[in-house]
């Protein structure tokens, strides 16, 4: 896949990104590059191989899904700004 210099311009857009005209070509190389090692990882044989969750092999931390109350609700609601019935109030975004 090769990335032209539309193409750039849009990224740069969609990304906030101001870029001089000079600079398209440059980014184009570098998007090229970077999609090209990413086609390398495409062909790296993967079957048989388990997910990772670290380089090192241990287990999981687990806790029980248990429901509780939070602990200290009158706590917890100390922590809002606004409060009513036990419940957080925000204010209303939908009319």
């Amino acid at each position: 896949m090769s990335v032209d210099q539309a193409t750039v311009r849009r990224i740069a857009h969609l990304a906030r990104i101001r870029l001089g005209d000079g600079d398209l070509a440059r980014m184009g190389e570098e998007l090229n590059a970077i999609l090209g090692f990413v086609e390398q990882l495409n062909e790296v044989d993967v079957a048989g191989v388990e997910p990772m969750v670290s380089v090192i092999p241990m287990p999981l931390a687990l806790r029980e899904d248990a429901v509780t109350d939070g602990g200290d609700p009158d706590r917890v609601l100390a922590n809002a700004p606004s409060s009513e019935d036990g419940f957080f109030l925000v204010p209303k975004v939908v009319e």
